[in-house]
């Protein structure tokens, strides 16, 4: 398959795409500029390597993986060049998340999580990953920037610490913070839609 035959062709496909190619790379660099940067250079890598690819996965999906190597990439560069990032602001809510647990560290009976059923079905339905994108929109700024750059951008612990300028242990509550919300999220969206119908 290649791109110019495909959904490259649809003008609204594209302009979808790069929508949301332009808010994931804005999240992550926090920068406008070289998140269009980033953007460009990853469409433009995709028509110079159209012959590549070869309709393994989804078009998006290896749209998406070109624009996160930039973005790593650009993060990357900006470590080495020691540009001095503006400090991000924590939010102080640990009464939210104390909240959910006992004395004891353990779940409260009204707090504990809800069965999610079989999670490989649920993955595979397109909505779920709507109400999903909606949930991680609706994070902190910085606790959805730090939860992507682990889960969807890989990078190492040491890499999100220099990149944020946190420590380890501000990192490890921000990402717990981040799963937290997108459980509770996805429980009153998703899951509880769908005990519901039932």
């Amino acid at each position: 398959m290649s791109l110019t035959a495909g959904t490259f062709d649809d003008p609204a496909f594209l302009n979808n795409l790069r929508a949301q190619m332009l808010k994931f790379a804005t999240l992550q660099l926090s920068d406008p500029v070289a998140a269009e940067d980033a953007v460009q250079e990853a469409l433009t890598g995709a028509l110079r390597n159209a012959t590549s690819f070869g309709g393994r996965s989804a078009l998006r999906t290896w749209v998406f993986a070109i624009l996160k190597n930039k973005i790593v990439d650009m993060i990357r560069q900006r470590q080495r060049r020691a540009e001095i990032q503006p400090l991000l602001n924590f939010e102080s809510d640990d009464e939210e998340t104390t909240e959910l647990f006992d004395r004891r560290g353990m779940w409260r009976p009204e707090d504990r999580p809800t069965d999610w059923g079989n999670p490989e079905d649920e993955l595979l339905g397109k909505e779920f990953w709507r109400v999903f994108d909606a949930c991680l929109n609706h994070l902190p700024a910085q606790q959805g920037r730090i939860f992507m750059m682990r889960e969807f951008l890989d990078m190492a612990t040491t890499e999100i610490c220099a990149e944020a300028d946190i420590t380890v242990s501000n990192l490890n509550v921000l990402l717990h913070r981040a799963r937290l919300r997108l459980r509770g999220c996805l429980e009153s969206h998703w899951f509880a839609k769908e005990t519901a119908e039932c």
